[in-house]
């Protein structure tokens, strides 16, 4: 790769060794993409994990002197002071996440504990080059806003933030955004929960390529989370187009940049009830609900505390939030009222952390398919049910 005075300076270890491991990364992904050279980003976003081998390279920046010169927002932790108001924090699992704090903390990073930062505090504009990691995050940016990152790792996200640069490939280029295959939706996308499994089923007939949708008609952005979220997990999709509605796809032509589709693929409603019952835990009893992969806005826990109000839970419910969501919550009466019927609305975390250990082996409810399948290795089942209903089945205590 072709590297600037100050890019060879990083490398070379004038900044120290944690700038150093950053840009070594950084030049290795590129090399094996055949970058001819790097980019400046102007925003960066991380999927810090607190697991092992997330903080073992979060430390080692920072004791190597590394700080942001971009600096991330990052993906939940978990907020142990509100978790201890239903289960016991072991000691092993309080330690890691201290000390993941407090290395991204020294690295200059922005501790927002939150998986939707394109909603909030990190939202970027059209054509804007940044590097951000996190299964919905990546689509969200690249497909609604017509921002450019690649699907990064953890790790080169944060090397990104260190050196405020990254290789130019992929989805930075404008060639290769362009969509590869036609998708003509028939199924009538009644809700949100459709999305949900449009996003998990499409892969399987377009494979890694760019979808292009139509038959979409002015989804909420709650469904293109959903969308985006569930393409990533099922198929490491990390960009779509919407004919008529995403600003790289006002027209089919403008999606494809002139070229003919590689395909075409149809699917129906047919296609979108077989991936649920695949997905889907047997319905009957269940033991909690779980919400928040990725977390929830405002207006879905509104939905929420509408449905509950007045009433009692038959199992726990979690809505886990952005910390500014559960703000604004609080404000307009809505945590009182989910509090009141037997749920908790838990800011800064996600499922996939330690405090859930107490759900190992039991059954749960949720809207969420990326929900499900991050918590296989938990021994968590979960019935996959639209929002409301699984509301429903919450104060019924089965589905």
């Amino acid at each position: 790769m072709k590297l600037k005075a100050e890019e060879q300076a990083m490398l070379d270890g004038k900044y120290g060794p944690g700038t150093q491991l950053a840009m070594k990364v950084l030049v290795a992904i590129g090399e094996a993409y055949d970058a001819p050279y790097m980019v400046p980003v102007t925003r960066t976003h991380v999927a810090l994990s607190n697991q092992e081998a997330d903080l073992w390279f979060a430390e080692r920046l920072a004791e190597g002197g590394a700080y942001c010169r971009v600096r991330p927002t990052v993906n939940p932790s978990f907020n142990w002071k509100q978790c201890e108001a239903f289960t016991h924090v072991e000691a092993e699992d309080l330690s890691i996440v201290k000390r993941t704090h407090a290395a991204y903390t020294k690295l200059g990073a922005i501790m927002t504990y939150d998986c939707t930062p394109y909603l909030e505090r990190n939202v970027p504009r059209f054509g804007e080059i940044i590097s951000f990691s996190e299964s919905s995050a990546t689509p969200f940016v690249n497909s609604v806003y017509g921002a450019r990152t690649n699907r990064e790792a953890a790790q080169s996200a944060l090397c990104s933030a260190v050196t405020g640069v990254t290789p130019y490939y992929g989805y930075l280029l404008d060639e290769n955004r362009a969509g590869d295959v036609l998708v003509h939706v028939e199924a009538d996308m009644e809700d949100d929960f459709d999305y949900q499994m449009l996003g998990y089923f499409a892969p399987r007939k377009t494979g890694f390529g760019v979808p292009v949708f139509e038959g979409l008609k002015n989804p909420s952005k709650e469904a293109l989370m959903n969308l985006g979220a569930q393409l990533n997990t099922g198929g490491n999709v990390a960009l779509y187009h919407i004919v008529g509605f995403t600003p790289e796809a006002p027209t089919r032509e403008a999606a494809f940049q002139g070229k003919k589709p590689k395909k075409e693929v149809t699917i129906t409603r047919a296609d979108l009830e077989t991936m649920r019952k695949e997905l889907t835990a047997p319905g009957g009893k269940i033991d909690f609900a779980l919400y928040g992969c990725p977390h929830f806005t405002i207006d879905q826990v509104t939905t929420i505390a509408e449905m509950v109000k007045g009433k009692k839970l038959a199992v726990p419910m979690f809505i886990m939030t952005s910390s500014l969501t559960k703000n604004l919550a609080e404000k307009m009466g809505y945590e009182k009222i989910i509090r009141e019927a037997g749920g908790w609305i838990i800011d800064d975390t996600c499922m996939d952390q330690p405090c859930w250990k107490f759900l190992y082996g039991k059954r749960g409810i949720t809207d969420s398919p990326k929900c499900a399948y991050y918590t296989k290795r938990r021994q968590m089942d979960f019935v996959l049910a639209p929002l409301k209903d699984s509301v429903e089945a919450a104060l019924a205590g089965k589905y």
